[in-house]
């Protein structure tokens, strides 16, 4: 099937479009007046809703904890039958380039030095403040991040994958507003997401790039470090940027992911091992344990006994920063987790990634600070405070193979900057869509070019103040909507429990046992292993003539019942309608496995093929498992009618109703020509 020559929706677009223009047109006509003007917004924004900020962070910490001690954990995101589309180490890697990356680079050794030479609470320059300034930094970047992304890209890709709702953040909201998310109130969700993802992406490569040129400058002195340069390195990688971005997810994105993250752990490992490897290791410990001590007070902490200006800089900078982008992240992670459960995905999110950032900061920030209180290194204090940039390298300079360890850091900091444009650019143009993935080519150029405008016109008015601004400001409405989208999943959550329940509620005697010599057609089955033709013919004979039996009685009663047998996936389908809440669904698939570890290699040989074939049972949620195959029609027949009950049951006590239209992200499917689908 082709793509469609446009994927645009105009009520989501033209919004974000003229906010856009208003930013780019203004920041160029009067970049003074521009910046002054951000300087003003950003001081309302910290003092009035900081500790809003603050709240948000921490409901969202608490969530994803509790959602993953909880029955919930078990759900699956996506259909009950449905695997993890990537393995872990790809699934890892990629979270690693989209989420953090570019921050891990430009803080991991600049964060560390500027607390401990100006903590917030410890006497500057002392044991006390190095041990300040690595907890800060673990705070900062640890657990609290991670559960801010994580609530977007579980709700989003549990209403995605689970329900068949658009990728999209206003499909969040369904268990709130139901069908209206494809409104106004969608509409204007969306436009949010976007802007925000713009604005916090924008922030993420203005940092990006600052690092590049500082790093050129480094090993090519005559380069200067100016917004000029800068400006030009923005469009030079954009256009590196474009490339990955028409090769696709799996080949461009996953690629240079799995790259960045071999860089990465490259680069972390060579100063592990000839910087203080044994401090660095007594370092980690002592840092994640402190960490841990303080976690709760630090989460509520606002200083609002001390007067400064030091809480906006750093703590609701990085917050605001991760929730502006989170859309951009959600999303990306969102994609590459359909088939995992709720559980294996929130200890995926939330711990591997804060693992690897607490050795990351132990291994850079400690060797720093090893440098100045032990080596005498005491000038890189003046150094970062000047110039954060230029943190990493200047710590490399006190390491072996300075040039061609600074020149892989550069190298490495240009993926990331690739690896988020490209993946940013793809995620506001699905969110621009619709949630539509199947977009044209000159969309995402489109979205490539934008990115990297906006990115430099907020350069120009007022350098990484101006970004921080955009990111904190941008950051503000959509915290409201992930705090409803967590309230709306949470209500999904609870109507999915009473679903459970009524399914695992059976007073029936099992079909098989209706008919008393139904065993002696079982044993052939399970000792025979019937070939692929006859469980289809199975399936096309005595399911579907006991599926037209049901809703031939199903019709005169009122009832609205339709049996489709699909051709290009070999499968059978009963629907049932009626009123306006009940669309029941019962259908037969044929599955192909490997044949079971418990027929021994001479009783394979026997058999006429090499796979075990099922008519296995699918409701709207997915596989349940169990297949039919050798049941009598009046076990068939039963069958249906149990699993209905069940239904029922589950309509009349859960407090809602949620979409159930996963067939669309069901990898066992195939939409195409001849499908009871492709209508």
């Amino acid at each position: 099937m082709s793509k469609p020559r446009s994927t645009i929706l105009m009520p989501v677009f033209i919004p974000t479009a003229i906010v856009m223009l208003l930013l780019v047109v203004g920041t160029s006509v009067n970049p003074q007046l521009a910046s002054g003007l951000f300087v003003q917004v950003l001081e309302f924004t910290t003092e009035t809703f900081g500790w809003f900020y603050m709240l948000a962070t921490a409901l969202f910490l608490m969530f994803v904890v509790v959602l993953a001690f909880s029955p919930y954990g078990s759900i699956k995101l996506g259909p009950d039958h449905g695997e993890a589309q990537y393995n872990f180490i790809e699934w890892f890697a990629m979270l690693f380039s989209a989420g953090y990356g570019i921050a891990l680079l430009f803080y991991g050794v600049a964060e560390p030095v500027t607390h401990f030479a100006s903590p917030p609470l410890s006497e500057p320059q002392t044991i006390a403040a190095a041990k300040e300034a690595m907890q800060i930094a673990y705070f900062h970047w640890g657990f609290h991040i991670w559960a801010i992304n994580g609530v977007v890209a579980l709700t989003l890709a549990y209403f995605a994958f689970r329900h068949g709702l658009p990728l999209s953040m206003r499909s969040t909201l369904y268990p709130i507003i139901g069908e209206k998310i494809h409104g106004p109130i969608g509409h204007a969700v969306d436009v949010f997401a976007i802007l925000g993802t713009l604005f916090g992406l924008a922030t993420s490569l203005g940092i990006s790039v600052s690092q590049i040129n500082t790093g050129l400058h480094y090993l090519l002195p005559s380069i200067p470090v100016n917004t000029t340069v800068q400006v030009i390195a923005i469009v030079l990688i954009t256009g590196l940027a474009l490339i990955s971005v028409l090769a696709g997810m799996d080949k461009g994105v996953k690629r240079l992911s799995i790259l960045n993250m071999i860089l990465a752990t490259a680069l972390m490992l060579f100063v592990f091992a000839v910087g203080p490897t044994i401090f660095i290791l007594n370092a980690f410990m002592e840092n994640t344990g402190s960490y841990l001590g303080n976690i709760v007070e630090r989460t509520f902490s606002l200083q609002a006994y001390q007067q400064g200006d030091w809480i906006t800089s750093w703590t609701l900078f990085i917050f605001a920063w991760t929730i502006s982008w989170s859309p951009f992240v959600g999303i990306f992670i969102a994609k590459i987790s359909r088939g995992r459960t709720i559980r294996e995905f929130i200890v995926g999110v939330m711990l591997v990634p804060t693992i690897f950032t607490f050795f990351w900061f132990a291994v850079f920030g400690d060797t720093a600070l090893n440098m100045i209180m032990i080596q005498g290194y005491e000038s890189l204090i003046t150094e970062v405070q000047n110039n954060q940039a230029i943190a990493l390298f200047k710590l490399l300079e006190n390491l072996p193979f300075t040039q061609v360890v600074s020149a892989l850091a550069v190298v490495l900091i240009i993926t990331f900057f690739i690896t988020s444009s490209d993946s940013g650019s793809l995620v506001i143009d699905s969110l621009a869509a619709g949630g539509r993935s199947d977009t044209p080519a000159w969309q995402r150029t489109f979205w490539v070019l934008i990115l990297g405008v906006v990115a430099s016109a907020l350069l120009l008015a007022g350098g990484l103040q101006a970004l921080q601004t955009a990111a904190i400001v941008s950051a503000l409405p959509f915290t409201v909507i992930i705090l409803i989208a967590m309230f709306g999943m949470w209500r999904a959550l609870r109507i999915e429990g009473h679903r459970n329940q009524s399914l695992a509620s059976d007073n029936h005697l099992p079909p098989h046992l209706l008919k008393l010599d139904a065993w002696r057609d079982r044993i052939d089955y399970m000792t025979q292993q019937p070939t692929r033709d006859k469980v289809l013919g199975y399936i096309k004979g005595t399911v579907l003539s006991s599926m037209h039996e049901v809703a031939e009685k199903f019709a005169e009663t009122g009832w609205l019942p339709e049996v489709n047998f699909d051709e290009v996936n070999n499968r059978v389908v009963f629907e049932l309608r009626g009123g306006d809440n009940v669309e029941f669904w019962y259908e037969v698939r044929l599955s192909e496995n490997k044949l079971p570890d418990y027929y021994t290699e001479d009783m394979a040989s026997k058999l006429p093929q090499e796979h075990h074939y099922r008519a296995e049972v699918y409701l709207r949620r997915g596989g349940q498992t169990y297949d039919l195959y050798g049941y009598q029609p009046e076990s068939v027949i039963n069958d249906i009618i149990d699993q209905f009950e069940k239904y029922l049951h589950f309509i009349n006590v859960s407090p809602d109703i949620l979409p159930w239209r996963m067939q669309a992200h069901d990898d066992d499917i195939t939409l195409e020509q001849g499908s009871v689908f492709d209508k």
